[in-house]
């Protein structure tokens, strides 16, 4: 561990990324778990600004009422201004974008959005980013999705990015805080735990270490290129849009790379959802091989629809048909 111990190694992860991206002194929240990553980095916060606790319950386990009390009564003993209980129902885990993480994630991020008071700091850790991006790569999900979570994505802020779960947990210890240990954490059945419990370490065994850091810098070093890319994309865009779609000849004049996140965002604007590379290039392929071939279908935000991205006298189209 550095000389200056667990929580001065985050407090100073913490104010490196305060000094970087949020205003001097704005209050923030902290979405608290009472898990010790989220419990660790609202000590931390606590004590640098004014911090409100936000505490979800998901209503996923029986006991969840009580793990979220108490993570409130740790947040206000640990000097939070305030600390709220919010309580959310999880939406169909087999709905578009599918799997109880999933649903249990969109419905936490909406939550924290709607009674969020300035930026919200997550817990997400350098291990949490490499997980991430190990689920990009066996979804062939594309660049983006390797290039894992930004450390700011307005509100939302995460300033352990670059700091290992292990020190969360250390932190807690120094502290003397008694953590949440989340049983989902540990169960086989959750994608991610399998990552975490069985293939990461098979990873740094076979690799000899220092796997979880290298995909970390994997992703920062994508996030940048995938950046630069969405630039030029929204640079392209007022060129290519046509009264019903996307021009077929402006497109085609693109660079690969910067049509198909053209074509991303205007499917993700249309109410696409859970893209897929393989996706993208399929619709790309109405623009660069068209041969009076179908539409592509896409996974739409309504229940019971799906889009289909087809073209017509030129233009690309999107419309919604029943599933």
């Amino acid at each position: 561990m550095d000389r200056q111990g667990a929580v001065g190694q985050l407090r100073a992860a913490v104010e490196a990324f305060a000094s970087t991206y949020l205003a001097t002194d704005e209050p923030w929240c902290v979405a608290l778990s009472g898990g010790p990553d989220s419990l660790a980095l609202t000590a931390v916060a606590a004590g640098l600004r004014p911090t409100t606790a936000l505490i979800v319950d998901h209503g996923l386990q029986s006991d969840s009422a009580a793990v979220a009390d108490a993570a409130r009564t740790q947040a206000g003993a640990l000097g939070c201004v305030d600390a709220q209980v919010l309580c959310v129902q999880v939406g169909n885990p087999s709905g578009p974008g599918g799997g109880p993480e999933a649903a249990a994630r969109a419905a936490r991020y909406a939550v924290l959005g709607a009674h969020r008071k300035g930026p919200v700091l997550l817990a997400h850790t350098l291990d949490d980013q490499a997980e991430t991006v190990l689920l990009g790569l066996g979804r062939g999900s594309g660049a983006r999705s390797i290039a894992g979570m930004r450390p700011h994505d307005p509100p939302w802020c995460r300033p352990l990015l670059g700091v290992r779960r292990a020190v969360t947990h250390a932190a807690c210890r120094e502290l003397g805080l008694t953590a949440w240990d989340d049983p989902h954490n540990t169960d086989r059945r959750f994608t991610r735990t399998r990552l975490r419990h069985e293939v990461l370490p098979l990873l740094e065994d076979v690799l000899g270490g220092g796997v979880a850091e290298a995909l970390a810098r994997t992703a920062t070093a994508l996030r940048e290129d995938t950046e630069l890319i969405d630039t030029f994309a929204a640079q392209a865009l007022p060129h290519v849009v046509a009264e019903s779609g996307l021009q077929t000849d402006a497109l085609a004049a693109l660079p690969d790379p910067v049509r198909r996140r053209v074509i991303r965002g205007w499917l993700l604007a249309g109410g696409a959802t859970g893209l897929t590379d393989k996706q993208i290039r399929g619709v790309g392929t109405l623009v660069t091989d068209w041969r009076g071939q179908g539409g592509v279908a896409v996974g739409s935000k309504l229940r019971g629809q799906r889009l289909i991205a087809g073209r017509r006298d030129g233009v690309l189209t999107l419309r919604r048909e029943p599933v």
